[in-house]
């Protein structure tokens, strides 16, 4: 399982001691020092079945002072994924892939019940 996330975000500090308190062994990965790419991104959103705008840190400020939440609605897909394989930090995190589980976001409950 691939587990990518910002080491200083509370929000991936609280996954990761999640994962470590279930026994879950996970590979890490710094989402600014090794951004995903354009054919992760690509292939991810593809397992996931979520829309894009899911793989999109909307709470970043980076998305803000970038007014995406104008623009993305005018964008292709091709576009979008193009735009989120520049910067690590307009990824929405933590992030999870294990084969064709991909989880977005930290959110207990679902966790629980994908990875238990």
């Amino acid at each position: 399982m691939l587990f990518t996330e910002y080491p200083k975000c509370s929000t991936c500090q609280k996954a990761k001691k999640w994962l470590e308190e279930h026994n879950i062994t996970y590979t890490d990965r710094h989402i600014v020092e090794d951004n995903p790419t354009y054919e992760e991104l690509k292939e991810w959103q593809s397992r996931s079945g979520l829309p894009l705008k899911k793989f999109f840190n909307t709470s970043g400020l980076l998305y803000k002072n970038m007014q995406l939440k104008d623009k993305l609605p005018n964008m292709t897909e091709e576009e979008q994924l193009r735009l989120l394989a520049t910067d690590g930090m307009l990824v929405k995190r933590p992030f999870v892939v294990d084969g064709d589980l991909v989880l977005t976001g930290f959110r207990e409950a679902e966790w629980k019940e994908k990875l238990i």
